[in-house]
Formats: structure tokens, C-alpha cells, sequence
């Protein structure tokens, strides 16, 4: 090529240079368009419940000054959504909306059953029951703590395995299952030479184990659609799963059920309320079918004359919420004064059990997909070594 043509031709390669620079920029620009998206998908899916307890303490937050300033709930409300506050989700105005209909607030939060947690719910409408909102916001309170930030850190880990990790391994393990190993089945029977047990075992069990493994990231990704969607999610599942009876034999899950229950107990008990009903109202508070039915044979045992510290028995087994009780009647102060130490200890004990569930899901899932991972390949070389002894043998 001459130095003319060279000249004739630098500015048509120069225009290709611009062009393919265009397109790496706009590449570049798309992926990390692509992982923002992705990195802003997993922060709104794992803050979805701290946001939601948070939207449930702002509001009660709400109630409780407009309680203590003697000013009516439903005036403060209709002022709150007239100022455009944009931290103030869709449900607070449909909430609104009701109350400017001319509903009460306990009427008009029963047309939004979405936007507080269920316990919360059962209580301002027990609150109500009792005459005095103020009594149940402690109780509220107590049930809203938050979480540690080694507990959401533990569960926010396990979160990423399960939702991302997990399904991607799954995937790739059946692309092996149904693709490559009947490659190698065909090979080595081809070959007709012997195989080693590890090899053998894949061949005779690659489906049940991909099988299992699904089975057991299906379970896990059902609780985590559960915690990550909240009450909504938790009705939904109750179609096809016993979501209370899950959640009750969860041992972490178990402690905030009782405390719930002891919490709402100790309120409508230092309200005057009849022991029966109190019992009643504070199973009802839990939004679980289990502690209901505890609270059913608590008021039976009640009727039939027994005393109260004697009767919850039934709803703790280990007899601590008995001796607890019975403490708590004597001491000065009122009952959920006398408890809050117990409720306390019961929140500890909950965050560290769920704390250490989160770490040993999180580290069998990663044990388990090692172990499958080195079995294929010891399994596909255990093929190609056999295949290659046969080669030498010829």
C-alpha cells in the first residue's frame, strides 16, 4: 500500500475508530445501567422489611404525640397527609381517605388491613376495646425492636445465597445431570472399562441428588419470599403451607410469639380487663392460629377455676412464663413493667437463635454445592482416567 492510498483511506478509518468507540461506550454504559438496576433490585428487596417496621414505628410515633398533645388521631392524620409529606406511602393516604370519608381510625385501619403489621392491628383494636390507645402503644413498641446489625447482616447474607447464588448452581447442575453425565454414561459404557465407586454412585444418583437440592433451596426460598413480602406474602402462602404452625415451631419465631403474647397480656391485665378476655385479646394479637388455640385452652383451664399464672402452662411448656406470671402479680409497678425484663431476654435470645440459624444455612448451602461440585468432577475424571487406562491397556 502506497503512502497515498494510506492518506486516501485515514479518514474512513478514523470514522470506524469513532464507531467502534461509540459502541464500547455504549456497551460500558449498559452494563453498569444493568448492575445498578441489578444492586438496586437487592437493596429494596432486603430493606423491604426494615422499611416496613420502620413505616409501623413512624406511625406510632404519630399516634403517640397527638395522644400525649390531647389532639384527635384522625385530626392529626388528615393534617399529616394535607402536608405531601413524600415519606408517606399510598396506604397512609387510602388510610386518610377514610377517615376524611367520615370512618373512625380504628373503622378506617380496618379497610387498609396492609399497611401495619397484623399483631400491631389486633392491638390498637384491642386498645380500642379497652377504652385507651395509649395503654397498647408499649406493647407495640416492644414487638417493632429492631433487629441487631449482626443479625440483619447474618440474614441479609443468607438472602443473597439463597435468592441468587442457589438457583444459579441448581441451574447449572441440571444442564449436567440432563446434558453432560449421559455423555459420559454413553463413554464409558462404550469403553466397557471398570469405573470407581464415586463415579458409579453419580451415575446411579445424579437426579435424586439435583432432586434434593432443589427441594431444599425451594423450602428455603419459600421462607425468604415469606420474611422479604411480610404479612401479605404469609396469607398467600397459607393456601398451600401451615405458615403458623412453621412459624411456631421456628424457635426464634416461637420466643416473639410469646412475648407478643405476654406483652398484650400484661397491658389488658394492667387495664382491668377480665383475666379470660385478656387472654383472649392478647392470642388474638398474635395473628397466629397456634397461639390462638393456646389461649382457647387457657380460658378453658381459667373457667374450670384455676389461676392464671397456673393456666398459661399451656402456652409455655419449659413453665418460665409461669413463674414469670407469678412474680409479676406481686411486684409493684404493673405487669408489663414486671415483664419487660423478661420480654427483653426473650428478644436476646430470638436475634441470637436467628442470628445462628442465618450463619449455618447460609454455610451448609455453600458445604452442600462443594460437595456436589467435587463429586461431578471426580465423577467426570474418574471417567476419563478409566477411559484412558482402557487406551493404554489396547
Amino acid at each position: 500500500m502506497t503512502i497515498s492510498s494510506i492518506i486516501l483511506l485515514s479518514p474512513m478509518l478514523a470514522d470506524v475508530d469513532v464507531v467502534h468507540l461509540g459502541i464500547s461506550f455504549f456497551l460500558l454504559l449498559f452494563n453498569l445501567t444493568i448492575i445498578v438496576v441489578i444492586l438496586s433490585l437487592i437493596h429494596n428487596l432486603f430493606s423491604l422489611p426494615m422499611r416496613r417496621a420502620e413505616q409501623a414505628r413512624f406511625f406510632l410515633d404519630v399516634l403517640e404525640d397527638a395522644l400525649n398533645r390531647g389532639q384527635s388521631i384522625e385530626e392529626t392524620l388528615l393534617s399529616l397527609a394535607q402536608s405531601r409529606d413524600q415519606s408517606l406511602n399510598i396506604r397512609f393516604h387510602l388510610l386518610a381517605a377514610h377517615i376524611e370519608s367520615g370512618l373512625k381510625f380504628v373503622e378506617a385501619l380496618k379497610k387498609v388491613p396492609r399497611f401495619l403489621p397484623p399483631q400491631i392491628m389486633a392491638m390498637l383494636q384491642a386498645g380500642e376495646k379497652l377504652g385507651d390507645l395509649k395503654k397498647v402503644l408499649p406493647a407495640c413498641h416492644e414487638i417493632l425492636r429492631e433487629r441487631p446489625a449482626g443479625v440483619r447482616s447474618a440474614v441479609h447474607y443468607m438472602l443473597l445465597v439463597v435468592l441468587f447464588f442457589s438457583p444459579s448452581f441448581i441451574a447449572i447442575l441440571w444442564l449436567l445431570t440432563v446434558f453432560v453425565i449421559p455423555r459420559f454414561k454413553e463413554v464409558a459404557g462404550g469403553m466397557g472399562t471398570p469405573l470407581w465407586p464415586v463415579t458409579l454412585f453419580l451415575f446411579n444418583h445424579a437426579f435424586m441428588m439435583c432432586v434434593l437440592e432443589t427441594s431444599i433451596s425451594a423450602a428455603l426460598l419459600a421462607l425468604s419470599v415469606i420474611y422479604i413480602g411480610g404479612p401479605q406474602s404469609a396469607q398467600w402462602f397459607r393456601r398451600i403451607l401451615p405458615v403458623d404452625r412453621i412459624a411456631w415451631l421456628i424457635p426464634w419465631k416461637r420466643k416473639r410469639l410469646q412475648r407478643t403474647f405476654s406483652a398484650m397480656l400484661a397491658v389488658l391485665l394492667d387495664g382491668g380487663v377480665p383475666e379470660a378476655d385478656a387472654v383472649s385479646l392478647a392470642g388474638n394479637c398474635t395473628a397466629n392460629g397456634i397461639c390462638r388455640r393456646h389461649a382457647q385452652r387457657i380460658v378453658a383451664t381459667l373457667q374450670q377455676g384455676a389461676k392464671l399464672d397456673a393456666a398459661v402452662r399451656a402456652f409455655d411448656d419449659k413453665g418460665e412464663f409461669h413463674w414469670r406470671l407469678a412474680n409479676a402479680a406481686h411486684a409493684r409497678g404493673g405487669f408489663l413493667g414486671a415483664l419487660r425484663g423478661w420480654h427483653e431476654t426473650l428478644d436476646a435470645k430470638a436475634f441470637q437463635q436467628e442470628e445462628a440459624a442465618a450463619h449455618t444455612i447460609t454455610t451448609g448451602i455453600v458445604i452442600l454445592n462443594g460437595l456436589l461440585v467435587a463429586l461431578i468432577a471426580i465423577g467426570a475424571f474418574g471417567v476419563m482416567l478409566a477411559t484412558l487406562y482402557g487406551m493404554l491397556d489396547l
